[in-house]
């Protein structure tokens, strides 16, 4: 597979950077994930101010050039035989002295990396409560950034559920409230026919494809909020679905506790995508373009 290193492509086994790059000793880095629909980047603009605004609180020297990145997807694409692909655009610190830095980074190191879209979870997937807590972001907000090791403890601890496969692990924060899954942000609703997400209050990742959603359902006229929420609040939910990136909107059959009871959504616990689920699907994929795939957010 090839790739693109500081605007250059080249072989994935001969990418190499500094072995003092902070992104390495320290994850000082952020990254982008998103996919392409007919060989176009969806939501680039909004990806790319997020990660321009991570980039400034992080004190790396770097501005997205949008026009010089969609041709680098464009080539990476072509060479690589790729109608549409998964995306990583990635950005490390760069190489600095051994030790917390003095100043700014001015020299960050550039990726691009693809890769061919997965293949979507048919009917949707479970989600799986997680003992281990989501960890408070190390800033204000919560960057898309190279710290990620809360969330592969998550990866792990999904291992012991052997009625999860496939599950996505939900994490709650620490004061015991719905945050959001491994990689992607929840939403769920109830009889009254109220769209809601929990807030960023609880180090949930301030998610692209979350705010699409959000736009979208006011766009349907329908009700939404963003909100501190108990996990029996989502148990009692009529309907729910997970966001992100890659997988786009995907519907959410039933949520499993550590100790294994299962909690099922739709009429009757069928499983089934309710109303509002199916309503934004359709509309998001009117705008994307048709997927049948399912990762980033």
């Amino acid at each position: 597979m090839k790739i693109a290193v500081n605007g250059k492509l080249c072989d994935e086994r001969d990418a190499v950077v500094s072995a003092y790059d902070h992104g390495f000793m320290y994850g000082i880095g952020l990254f982008e994930t998103l996919r392409t629909y007919d060989g176009e980047p969806f939501l680039l603009g909004a990806h790319l101010r997020r990660l321009a605004q991570g980039c400034e609180a992080l004190d790396i020297a770097y501005a997205p050039d949008e026009a010089a990145l969609r041709e680098t997807f464009r080539e990476l694409l072509a060479v690589n035989g790729l109608a549409d692909a998964y995306i990583r655009l990635s950005v490390s610190a760069g190489p600095d002295a051994l030790g917390l830095p003095a100043g700014g980074y001015f020299t960050p190191t550039i990726i691009v990396y693809v890769k061919p879209l997965p293949s979507a979870a048919p009917g949707g997937k479970a989600l799986q409560l997680l003992t281990l807590r989501r960890n408070s972001p190390e800033g204000d907000v919560r960057l898309k950034s190279f710290h990620y090791m809360n969330n592969i403890l998550g990866k792990i601890e999904l291992k012991r559920y052997s009625w999860a496969s496939g599950a996505e692990g939900l994490f709650l924060d620490a004061a015991g409230r719905v945050a959001e899954g491994i990689v992607s942000n929840v939403f769920f609703a109830g009889a009254d026919g109220v769209l809601r997400t929990p807030a960023l209050a609880t180090g949930a990742l301030p998610g692209i494809t979350r705010a699409h959603v959000l736009r979208l359902a006011d766009r349907l006229g329908l009700r939404a909020e963003e909100g501190l929420y108990g996990f029996g609040e989502l148990t009692a939910a009529r309907e729910a679905f997970v966001t992100n990136s890659i997988q786009e909107i995907v519907p959410v059959r039933a949520v499993y506790e550590p100790d294994g009871t299962c909690h099922s959504f739709g009429d009757g616990g069928s499983g089934e995508p309710g109303e509002l689920t199916r309503r934004l699907i359709a509309v998001y994929r009117t705008e994307a373009g048709p997927a049948e795939e399912e990762e980033g957010r």
